[in-house]
């Protein structure tokens, strides 16, 4: 009997400096790459057509080498951050990529590599690669990524739920304090605003003046320093809120946090864990577990791989 062949996928996520790109046999890992891009600069510097020309060559140059390493790849899928409609692939706007309308990477790149190309939120890319290594759970699965910015997506039924326009679980544009600093999407006081690498780093440079990376600010609580501690009390509280808002309406099982932040997680933790159990409907209490992301930050390329078997 012959043997099935090996299925491989590619998968892509963008952050806001790097790109990183996994090629994946299942779940397995097979490569793991990164490379240099920093989107968010780009995009400040030029004008959003010349900025999107840009993106476009360099997501390309990233992707064709391992395309070329592994003719078998099937699928490509790419996390994007983003407003992204499922169902036409157009990224409406992007909080972390200023002036990026309307544009769509999927139908752009898929003519530049002359391969069917998959675009998600980075969000929902992340939370279904996390939703499988978990084993898929039947009860469902809410993510938040702490990164540049902050992300969000919901599993339930074995499938993301983008909503309507594809534009849910935008977890991090919850408003948790109403007239707070202004954020990327046009609001102000979204958790974003206070819990992901970003917003650390600003938030100590008010209290103290100084501009230091969410790293560093970490470190400097590490050794005692009040302000950096209380920097990383209000984001795990601030997460908290915005986590316990959307548990009390959509009511899955688990919860995963990753992104960078989470290595910083036990100065974190008792502020998040506090106010979660008081915002929780009491009905919710203790029913909800919280896992810390296991998957070495792969799990938005995973997501995106096996996302992309939708046009394979």
């Amino acid at each position: 009997m012959a043997e099935t062949p090996t299925v491989l996928r590619l998968g892509l996520d963008v952050g806001g400096t790097n790109l990183r790109l996994g090629v994946f046999s299942g779940l397995t890992l097979l490569e793991e790459t990164r490379f240099q891009a920093n989107y968010s600069a780009i995009c400040k510097q030029d004008a959003p057509e010349q900025a999107w020309q840009k993106i476009l060559q360099v997501t390309a140059e990233a992707i064709q080498p391992l395309l070329e390493k592994y003719p078998d790849i099937q699928a490509i899928g790419i996390g994007f951050p983003g407003f992204i409609n499922p169902h036409t692939g157009v990224l409406a706007q992007s909080p972390n990529f200023p002036g990026l309308r309307d544009v769509n990477l999927g139908k752009n790149l898929s003519q530049i590599l002359k391969r069917q190309v998959l675009v998600a939120n980075d969000g929902n890319a992340a939370a279904y690669g996390e939703y499988c290594l978990l084993g898929r759970p039947a009860g469902g699965l809410l993510y938040a990524g702490l990164g540049t910015g902050i992300g969000g997506g919901l599993v339930t039924g074995g499938q993301v739920w983008a909503g309507a326009h594809g534009y849910a679980l935008e977890l991090g544009h919850l408003i948790v304090e109403p007239g707070g600093p202004e954020c990327g999407c046009g609001n102000y006081g979204c958790v974003e605003q206070y819990a992901s690498a970003t917003a650390i780093g600003k938030s100590y440079a008010r209290l103290t003046g100084k501009q230091l990376t969410s790293f560093d600010v970490a470190a400097l609580a590490t050794q005692g320093d009040t302000q950096a501690r209380g920097v990383f009390q209000l984001a795990g509280e601030k997460l908290a809120q915005a986590i316990a808002l959307t548990l009390n309406i959509v009511d899955v099982e688990h919860v995963v946090i990753g992104g960078g932040v989470v290595s910083s997680w036990p100065l974190m933790q008792e502020s998040f864990t506090n106010r979660l159990q008081t915002d929780l409907i009491p009905v919710l209490r203790d029913k909800v577990k919280i896992h810390l992301s296991s998957s070495g930050d792969n799990a938005g390329i995973l997501g995106a791989a096996l996302l992309a078997d939708h046009v394979a």
